[in-house]
């Protein structure tokens, strides 16, 4: 799909009639199913987004190529019966992040070849973020030499789908996956760097890259939010006042917050109304997943005391491959158990295209489609869905209930 619906953002906000469009970062096939499910039923278009760790032309962690994940996104469109016109692709960090360990030259060339990939397999949104320093610089490089390395890789994306992306610029986030420390610290975004990011990449844009500026819609930039293991630093409007009135500096730009996870709606309304048109939300998805899937996990192990346990066959696959977590949570053996399962972070994530994972939710589905949910256990173990399956607003089916739980969260956004 074009990317029309998100070169209007910033003209809509300033008529009063924004839409802030919900960016799902997730490559998890039920999260992306609900995703468009959720977008057919307001005719609005679906913005899922790619990570540069998570899908490159080397695979990522994923094993996806941006061609791959194209086609993996459609087929579930096809499934679904969702338009495929109605899907807007995004690559997020797209830069040398992956390859940072290498010089800034052999870098930057993966960059490029990255980018070059992303939008030739159709993805429209490109957020360029060249920030980090690679092997021999500063781990913090000057907003010149980020300026120049943006430039650089979009000119790349020019050449093989000229006039097509739009752009993303600025780094300022919080840390991806959510934050592994005391939340007290988050602070928002400061004008003056906000004005010196955007002035800087104007520069460097209109001397080297003139028409594709008129396409740069959006500033990523940290507007106070930020989730942890156990905790959530929830949006504070008056601490970012000064950060929302330097939007009338950026002409044609709208705010994109990143890690909005488990912020409450008045938030979420309230963000929407500063200007932060572009809302990313990711780990939060697969959580609601999780919790969906042990619940029905539990309903089980009580109807069938023999079934084997999800919650245990994924504590034995986390401990067998620790990489994706281990440096992550902290603790004593109880507390990192914990974590593992229960971690607003939700490094879990990675684990369940593990085949033993896939597996083990693939077993319990077809125990659970073998034998009917009783409402007084969904109450007991699902309790967010009781009211609906007792109203007969839901239906009572294991699928729906992962779907309805992955929707509800996305449901939040629309309250803005």
């Amino acid at each position: 799909m074009s990317a029309s619906a998100l070169t209007v953002l910033r003209a809509r906000y300033d008529k009063g009639q924004g839409q802030a469009l919900i960016s799902v970062c997730s490559a998890h096939p039920v999260v992306i199913e609900a995703a468009l499910l959720h977008a057919a039923s307001r005719s609005q278009p679906a913005l899922i987004e790619a990570t540069c760790n998570q899908v490159n032309q080397e695979g990522g962690y994923t094993g996806m190529t941006p061609v791959d994940f194209r086609d993996y996104v459609f087929g579930i469109a096809d499934r679904v019966g969702f338009a495929r016109e109605g899907i807007i692709l995004g690559g997020d960090h797209l830069g040398p992040n992956p390859w940072k360990a290498l010089p800034p030259g052999e870098a930057l060339q993966k960059a490029a070849d990255m980018i070059a990939a992303y939008a030739e397999a159709g993805f429209t949104k490109l957020h360029l973020d060249a920030s980090m320093g690679c092997k021999g610089e500063a781990e913090h490089l000057p907003d010149a030499v980020v300026a120049e390395r943006a430039v650089m890789l979009a000119k790349r994306a020019e050449s093989v789908a000229p006039g097509q992306p739009v752009y993303v610029i600025g780094t300022e986030i919080p840390t991806p996956g959510g934050a592994t420390e005391a939340l007290d610290h988050v602070v928002p975004t400061t004008p003056e760097a906000v004005r010196a990011t955007y002035r800087v990449h104007e520069v460097a844009f209109r001397e080297a890259l003139p028409e594709a500026w008129s396409r740069v819609i959006g500033i990523v930039v940290q507007p106070g939010v930020e989730f942890g293991h156990d905790d959530v630093a929830v949006y504070q409007p008056e601490a970012a006042r000064t950060l929302v009135a330097s939007l009338s500096d950026l002409p044609g730009l709208v705010f994109e917050a990143h890690s909005t996870d488990y912020q409450p709606g008045a938030s979420l309304a309230q963000l929407k109304q500063n200007g932060f048109c572009i809302l990313k939300v990711g780990p939060e998805l697969s959580f609601a997943l999780r919790e969906a899937l042990y619940g029905l996990d539990a309903i089980n192990g009580f109807q069938d005391p023999q079934a084997p346990s999800l919650v245990e066959t994924m504590e034995r696959v986390m401990l067998a491959a620790p990489a994706n977590w281990q440096s992550h949570y902290h603790g004593d053996v109880r507390s990192q158990r914990i974590l593992r399962h229960f971690s607003y972070s939700d490094r879990i994530r990675y684990y369940w295209p593990v085949p033993e994972a896939e597996k083990a939710v693939q077993r319990l589905m077809r125990a659970m489609g073998e034998r009917a949910l009783p409402e007084t256990m969904i109450s007991q173990y699902l309790p967010r869905f009781f009211d609906r399956v007792k109203a007969g607003a839901l239906a009572a089916e294991p699928e729906r209930l992962l779907i309805q739980s992955v929707r509800d969260v996305l449901d939040r956004y629309e309250t803005l």
